[in-house]
């Protein structure tokens, strides 16, 4: 999924998909992560947090509910470096790949909210790092390949944890604030930040299908 020229007519159809991902993709146990409770017991409590200014926190909340409650960890937990390379046809991506798009799409909008960067205009040297896995493709195939789970999970967790000491910065009145140039409309940061939110439960929903299509997958239980 490339982000470099997004559209209000991709927008809808991301969140449409998105819907969809919500009630028919993220099945089974990832409906309900007794694991994360356990570690987090107040995981499923959406609030202020400690550090933030309220909205932001409140968003924090719900960011970091995503991640270690329905997201990326779990649907991935227990994959070999095997499963994360698969590639099912030419025009596919892999888990790996999808789960580093991640990665990348959270970078970009780090430089874009917290360095006031306009979409799309990265240094070379953060082309070069990123934007085979943002854009992914014939280039992301080609390159993304080869690296276990901890390679990736160690990657989300330094982007995030980023993500995390900057909004400690940031008060409501930034959360709020509107970039009236962006690609589909006048956006909040709050919006661009639900955006990222969203992208993961998207993406989440396609690395839970591929997972059941793996080589030797088992059926879910009933």
């Amino acid at each position: 999924m490339s982000m470099n020229a997004p559209d209000l007519h991709s927008r809808r159809s991301f969140l449409g998909a998105t819907a969809a991902t919500l009630t028919s993709g993220l099945c089974g146990s990832l409906l309900f992560p007794a694991a994360a409770q356990a570690d987090a017991p107040d995981l499923n409590i959406l609030g202020p947090r400690q550090g933030y200014s309220p909205q932001v926190g409140i968003f924090v909340s719900m960011l970091t509910w995503m991640r270690e409650g329905n997201g990326v960890l779990a649907a991935t937990k227990g994959l070999t470096q095997p499963d994360l390379d698969v590639l099912f046809d030419k025009n596919a991506n892999t888990i790996g790949a999808l789960m580093l798009h991640l990665a990348a799409t959270e970078t970009y909008y780090q430089i874009n909210t917290f360095e006031g960067k306009k979409w799309g205009w990265w240094p070379d040297s953060v082309k070069q790092k990123w934007d085979p896995a943002m854009n992914l493709g014939e280039e992301g195939r080609n390159s993304i390949k080869g690296h276990d789970r901890d390679y990736y999970v160690a990657i989300l967790q330094e982007v995030r944890e980023k993500s995390l000491a900057e909004f400690r910065k940031r008060d409501d009145a930034w959360l709020m604030a509107v970039d009236k140039d962006w690609p589909w409309g006048p956006t909040n940061n709050y919006c661009k930040w639900f955006h990222v939110t969203e992208h993961e439960a998207h993406h989440t929903g396609q690395i839970a299908m591929l997972r059941k299509r793996l080589p030797g997958a088992k059926p879910e239980s009933t």
